[in-house]
């Protein structure tokens, strides 16, 4: 694309968003009525490299009228499948425990890193490029919910991350109480992020997660000739910290290398593989929200 123009004649124009919806991942869990998500994936937008081409986020160095049009793409993806208006959400993230209630007419995109909403039309929209996406519903339908978990977020303080505090927002926006009983009727995603095989940290990462809780520990594999290095698994350790709230109901990322957004440059952003080398790279999008 030449100009800002082209790129929102192209956003305008696109009349397949079935096809581009294919193109994208689904979670992999059970029908909930009322209920839509998304995954992105790196293709289908306009964004030329390192960026190419489905960049979703505002903050890389990616043109703003490339970015715009891919974000106009996504809404009119979601519309077309909700079949109704929808307002995607696209928040500051800050690898925080932050958690923001998405309401119609409620000034949004505040610094938070996570949100949940019992509306209809308002999309939680989580950005990320190696961090772990979590989207959370209801199976009544009633409510809906997403966290950007990268390791900061998800240790959080004293065992307190952005999973629970998004397992809170969740219960009171339910007007429940966070317990085994709304554990049950809640379903979790976890979508793709940097797998086991590629996520290497230090030992203040390892000690942020198993100074509080030892049962970590497995989670955390030594790096063979590099001491004091660590290959961690995301995923395992954010469906530890779900199934201590009580979370048993978990569908998507197994930790598995199909998961891995380090290792698939063909279908997906990676801040540590790309960063360094090419200076920058995309945001890709998890999406949950409410038709009715």
């Amino acid at each position: 694309m030449s100009s800002g123009a082209d790129w929102a004649g192209y956003a305008a124009c696109v009349t397949d968003t079935k096809h581009l919806l294919q193109q994208w991942l689904q979670p992999d869990w059970p029908a909930i009525p009322g209920v839509q998500a998304l995954f992105t994936t790196r293709q289908g937008g306009v964004s030329a490299p390192p960026w190419d081409t489905m960049n979703l986020g505002d903050h890389v160095g990616d043109a703003p009228q490339a970015v715009a049009a891919n974000r106009q793409l996504l809404g009119r993806v979601i519309q077309d499948a909700a079949d109704r208006w929808v307002q995607p959400v696209f928040m500051q993230q800050v690898h925080g425990c932050g958690v923001q209630v998405l309401e119609v007419g409620v000034p949004q995109a505040q610094a938070f890193d996570a949100c949940v909403t019992d509306q209809v039309g308002m999309v939680c929209t989580i950005m990320v490029a190696d961090c772990l996406p979590v989207l959370m519903a209801h199976r009544s339908g009633r409510v809906v919910a997403a966290a950007h978990a990268g390791w900061r977020g998800l240790a959080g303080q004293d065992g307190h991350g952005v999973l629970e505090a998004l397992w809170l927002a969740y219960a009171r926006q339910l007007g429940m109480p966070a317990d085994a009983a709304l554990a049950a009727q809640t379903q979790v995603w976890l979508g793709p992020c940097i797998g086991p095989q590629a996520f290497e940290v230090g030992e203040d990462v390892r000690a942020a997660f198993t100074g509080r809780d030892a049962g970590a520990g497995p989670c955390f594999q030594a790096r063979a000739g590099a001491p004091g290095k660590w290959m961690a698994d995301l995923s395992g350790l954010a469906r530890r910290r779900l199934a201590q709230l009580g979370l048993t109901q978990l569908y998507g990322n197994d930790g598995t290398a199909a998961w891995c957004t380090f290792s698939d440059a063909s279908r997906f952003f990676s801040h540590r593989r790309d960063a360094g080398v090419l200076g920058s790279t995309g945001r890709m999008a998890a999406c949950i929200w409410k038709t009715g």
